[in-house]
Parts: structure tokens; sequence; C-alpha cells
């Protein structure tokens, strides 16, 4: 029993508990957000359906971060090839059986779980895997990779997930995952001029595909931002969270005490929700709890000696960093939406479940790659000449 319960202390002192205190910090507070947010629907019951979906996730997250954070992540890299046809095999499975919005015949991003009235949403787990193979792809030609064989690989690498999640169209993932691609090939040292290269091929490649990718609704997005006036009923949403941003001031009207209406306040808007009802301290207060999660993550990947580790972590850091700052630069009309959560805080099950598991990847980093204390022990009944 003793040898147990110190293999448990053991186990918990090695646990990064200030990265996992932070990230459910962030997710305690998004469970009070959304309820804050769906409190009109939400008369018989304390918490609503959607906050209820929101703490079970969380709650299920925590512990499966927790198991994988006792697995060695070096057993989980080298399972690169079982994990890539499982993220393959769910995506291609939505051309299939996927489903969308009622408004959006043109999108299958949600797979239906059984009879249920749940929905898991495959991009948010295929980000994970992603990182996991390119990093381990990374790691393999590191040392030549500026090679134009190698970069060219590499690319194909990353033009996988984000031509599935394009063609089921959900946009906002690939542009994450285009992020997620830079940034890791960054942090592996790709030489300078060939994200050069890749900006002026963006820029060249952009009016096809505006004209041939983007469909009519995808378009008329980006044209509200410009004229918002001949787009009243797609500007709409993002006029709303911009008039609860400005509603809320400096310091926010309080707790549960919001009154403007936003559409799917309690999803990709749920960032208005905070300003209006806790101001413009609020939302700072969470962005610099992101602040500090990202910077934790990438701590991790630049203390470990194990090059897998740090792209692992760059990976990670950038997706959350990229979902924070798209999710809110729509919330601000700066950006189109494109159905992009702010990760911890926004309703959804997948979102939050999938986010724990790449908090359990990061604490499996920092648990094995970690230098362990050294031991001290004593040689009994040895003799030696020098006795």
């Amino acid at each position: 029993m003793s040898k147990i319960i110190s293999q448990i202390k053991t186990f918990f002192k090695e646990t990064d508990k200030i990265l996992l205190f932070l990230c459910m910090l962030v997710s305690a507070f998004g469970v009070l957000m959304v309820t804050s947010a769906t409190r009109s629907s939400s008369s018989e019951n304390l918490l609503s359906r959607d906050a209820r979906v929101m703490l079970l996730a969380v709650a299920a997250g925590i512990v499966i971060a927790l198991i994988i954070s006792a697995i060695d992540y070096n057993f989980i890299v080298r399972l690169w090839p079982v994990i890539a046809f499982v993220c393959i095999v769910l995506m291609v499975l939505l051309f299939f059986i996927g489903t969308g919005p009622d408004s959006r015949s043109d999108v299958k991003t949600w797979l239906m779980l059984g009879n249920t009235s749940l929905y898991f949403q495959p991009s948010e787990l295929v980000k994970i895997g992603f990182i996991i193979t390119f990093s381990f792809h990374l790691d393999a030609v590191r040392d030549n990779i500026n090679s134009l064989k190698n970069v060219i690989l590499l690319c194909l690498h990353g033009a996988v997930p984000t031509v599935l999640v394009t063609a089921s169209g959900d946009m906002g993932s690939a542009l994450i995952f285009i992020i997620i691609f830079g940034v890791m090939m960054f942090a592996a040292g790709l030489y300078l001029r060939y994200f050069v290269l890749a900006l002026a091929l963006i820029a060249a490649a952009a009016p096809i595909v505006w004209k041939y990718v983007f469909t009519s609704i995808q378009k008329d997005r980006f044209y509200a931002l410009i004229y918002p006036e001949e787009y009243p009923d797609i500007i709409y949403q993002q006029q709303q969270g911009l008039k609860a941003l400005k509603a809320g001031g400096l310091f926010g009207q309080g707790l549960f005490k919001g009154t403007v209406y936003v559409p799917e306040s309690r999803n990709d808007m749920i960032f208005t929700v905070i300003g209006e009802e806790l101001g413009l301290i609020g939302c700072f207060a969470v962005l610099l709890l992101f602040c500090f999660i990202i910077i934790r993550i990438l701590k991790i990947g630049k203390n470990a000696k194990d090059g897998t580790v740090s792209l692992i972590c760059s990976g990670v850091a950038s997706m959350i960093g990229a979902q924070v700052i798209v999710n809110v630069g729509m919330c601000l009309q700066l950006l189109p939406v494109i159905g992009i959560t702010l990760p911890f805080l926004s309703a959804g099950g997948s979102s939050n479940l999938c986010i724990y598991i790449s908090v359990g990847l990061i604490l499996s980093l920092r648990r094995f790659s970690a230098e362990k204390d050294i031991v001290n022990f004593k040689l009994k009944n040895i003799s030696t000449p020098f006795n």
C-alpha cells in the first residue's frame, strides 16, 4: 500500500501542476460564462444543456489528460502511422456520414454519435494528430530540412489535413492547420527564403482560390466586413458582438447582467459575453491567462533536449494561439466569421475534450523529458583492493 501511495505522490510531483491549474482555471471560467450566455434557457436547471455538456467534456478531458500524461510520449510518437490512419479515416467519413448546420448544406464538419443528439468534430482531434505526425517527420529530417526534396515532402504532409478540412467546408480549421504548419516549420529551422517563396505563391494563388475554392457564403462574409450596410444579415452577429463589447466598457455590466443579444454567444462569440459582463478588464485578464498557458508550453519545449518535444510544444502553442487570435479577430469584426472556437472557453464537447488531449500530451512531454533527480544509494558488502 505504501508503494502505491509513493507512486501516486511521484506521479503528481512530476505533473506540471502550474499548466494544469491554468487550463482548469480558464475552463472553470468558461463554464461560468457559458452559463451566463445561456441563462435564459436554464430557468429549471442551474446549468443549461450547453454548460452541462461543456462541464462533462472538461471533466472527462482532465481525466484523459492525466492518463495520457502517464504514457511516455516516445511511445505515443512511435504510433504515428496509426494516428495518421485514424485521422484520415475520420476526415473521409465526413464526406459519407458527416453533417453540418441546417443553413449550410455545403458543410460536413460533424459526426453524429449514434442515436444521441451529440456531435463530434473530427478536425479538432486531427489537429493534435497532425502535430504528432508532423513533429516526427520534422525531427526525422531536421539535419537536412532545407533540401528541396524534404521541403516538398513536408508541404505534402501539411497539405493532406488542410485539403481534407477545406473540402469538408471547414475553412476556419484549414487556416489553423496552415498556421500550425508554418510555425512548426519555422521552429524546425527552415530557411527564411522558403517562407518568402510561400508568401509569393499564396499571393499568386489567391485569385484562383477565391474563385474556385471559396463558396458564395464565404465570399459574402469577406464582403460584409468591407460593405456592412449591403450585407446586414451576415454582419449582424459581429455587429451585435461589437455592441456588447462597447456596452461593457472598462469594468463591465456585471456577471449575469448582460443584455445585448449576440447569436452563438455561447460558442464562437463567447468573448463578447466576457466583454459585456466583465468589461475590458475581464477581456485582458482572459488574454493574459492564454499568454501564461502558451509561455508555459513553450518553456517546456525550450527546456527539453529532445527535438520532438520542442516541435510538439511549438505546434500545440501555435494551435492555441492561432485560435485565440482568429476568434478574437472575429469578435472585433476584424476577420470574417469562420467557425473557430475560443479554447477552453467556448461551449462544445469536441473542442473542450480535444484541447485537454493536447494538454495531456504536453504533460507527458514534461514528465518524461525532464531530468530526473539523482538517487542517492550506498553499496554494501563490496570487496575492492582499496578497502
